[in-house]
């Protein structure tokens, strides 16, 4: 279609059309792929998949399913397109529905989101509304999201999110409120000696120590990819699924 792209990702290893003027993933979103680490049995839920992309770059792991859930319809459709564009039809189903309602009568092993991270009453809203839905709190904000992973979550699954630094307390907050614990967390850094800016976290029902991982830098003094980030955003499978 002429208002999409088609960029390639992972060498080449996978394809997705996104909108030229709507919703169009960032970094957040490999940066999260790797984070997840799924075990071959695992069933997956994802909360918000925008265009699939996640769910299409997890798909270099092993597990039993994916399924991703979208409310726009738009962004469903494309999701769609995208897995079939991908020959992974077998492995990933998108359906479009409403994460606050979502309730399929069963529950996951993982369950995931790159969730809205700009309050509703902070910001400007994009001219594109596929962008702000996508982006801003307005048809979810961050309790609804932990409510929701919470009750899809199987006891002893992991709940992984990436989400802005500067709302590291907010998110702990909402996880509490859900029954849910930040066990493992990593601070991303744009380049090194710069605040992180982005925080990836593991979740588990129930009290536990915090594991701090190593923080993750993004570019070095030359604003070249480190050596990890470029082996994040190549799609190298790096190191066995989490216990």
């Amino acid at each position: 279609m002429k208002d999409e792209s088609l960029d390639a990702f992972h060498r080449g290893r996978i394809l997705i059309r996104q909108k030229k003027r709507g919703y169009r993933f960032s970094l957040d979103a490999p940066l999260l792929a790797d984070f997840i680490r799924p075990r071959a049995s695992d069933e997956l839920l994802e909360l918000g998949t925008g265009s699939g992309v996640i769910a299409l770059l997890l798909s270099a792991r092993r597990f039993a399913h994916l399924t991703a859930v979208e409310i726009q319809a738009s962004l469903a459709g494309l999701a769609r397109r995208n897995v079939r564009l991908n020959g992974l039809g077998d492995r990933i189903s998108v359906l479009r529905a409403d994460l606050r309602r979502f309730r399929p009568g069963r529950r996951f092993d993982i369950v995931f989101s790159n969730p809205p991270y700009i309050p509703k009453s902070t910001g400007f809203l994009s001219a594109e509304p596929e962008k702000s839905v996508a982006k801003h709190e307005l048809k979810c904000d961050i309790q609804s999201v932990m409510r929701a992973a919470s009750e899809l979550l199987k006891p002893g699954g992991r709940a992984c999110f990436v989400f802005p630094a500067r709302r590291a307390e907010d998110f702990a907050r909402a996880a509490a409120a859900a029954g849910l614990a930040v066990r493992r967390r990593r601070f991303v850094h744009p380049r090194s000696g710069e605040p992180a800016n982005l925080f990836l976290a593991e979740c588990r029902f129930g009290r536990g120590p915090l594991r701090e991982l190593p923080r993750l830098i993004l570019r070095d003094a030359e604003g070249k990819d480190t050596p990890e980030a470029r082996a994040i955003f190549e799609g190298r499978v790096r190191g066995p699924a989490r216990p």
